[in-house]
């Protein structure tokens, strides 16, 4: 699934890239393509939690005229005996996205789980590898959006997002958050609920909770805001 070059005439595109722990989506996760915008959502899902939301935040930003959504994933850092040996799932068939393919989005959504409240090494070590980005500003001024899951209520629903929030400043891109305007579904008060004003999140217990339909729409949300103010931003530009 290789994705058009920027001479490319397609290349005017939403690209959107989201991650997540065992398998990251790049939405971008994870690329999409658009007519006016490229989108990408990237993510790593060990469990498939992450990826659960990066589906659905996919949905979203599709749902936004001319937007087509694409994910992607980062690349796993840990060997094969010892993903065995935690009983983690084989990854999907999403392809893995490469730090150079960064630059061709317009704007990313980046998912990943919790690891003692910030994101899990395998994302980092990905973002720890842009160093050539950063040095030429390849990023500066480039809409990203934050996703993510955690073991618990306590376990990291806002220092996760929060913590991350520094890898995207030091690349000078514009951190959209979606606030409150999940609208009702931000005050849930009754049920279990991930998520945040910082993004969509859900909550993975011991491993055998997966997302609500709650969390899920909150994460359809975001796909269709994020979607929608890149698509602005890259038209008046």
């Amino acid at each position: 699934m290789a994705w058009p070059s920027s001479s490319s005439p397609t290349s005017k595109s939403l690209v959107l890239l989201c991650f997540s722990s065992s398998l990251e989506y790049l939405l971008g996760d994870s690329g999409a393509i658009i007519d006016i915008n490229q989108w990408r959502q990237r993510y790593y899902s060990m469990y498939g939690h992450v990826e659960k939301l990066a589906e659905e935040i996919k949905k979203g930003a599709a749902s936004v005229e001319g937007v087509e959504a694409k994910l992607w994933q980062v690349p796993e850092t840990l060997p094969e005996e010892v993903l065995s040996k935690m009983s983690a799932p084989p990854k999907s068939d999403v392809p893995i996205i490469s730090t150079d393919q960064l630059s061709e989005a317009d704007g990313l959504l980046l998912g990943f789980p919790t690891r003692f409240g910030m994101m899990a090494a395998q994302f980092k070590a990905f973002l720890d590898a842009t160093g050539g980005l950063w040095r030429t500003q390849q990023l500066a001024g480039k809409p990203a959006g934050i996703f993510y899951s955690t073991g618990s209520q306590g376990g990291g629903q806002e220092t996760t997002p929060l913590t991350a929030i520094t890898q995207l400043v030091h690349h000078g891109m514009i951190f959209v958050p979606i606030g409150y305007t999940f609208g009702a579904g931000m005050f849930e008060m009754e049920k279990v609920k991930g998520g945040s004003p910082y993004g969509a999140g859900t909550l993975a217990g011991d491993g055998s909770r997966f997302p609500t339909e709650l969390e899920l729409e909150q994460a359809f949300h975001q796909g269709k805001y994020f979607a929608t103010i890149a698509k602005k931003l890259k038209e008046s530009s």
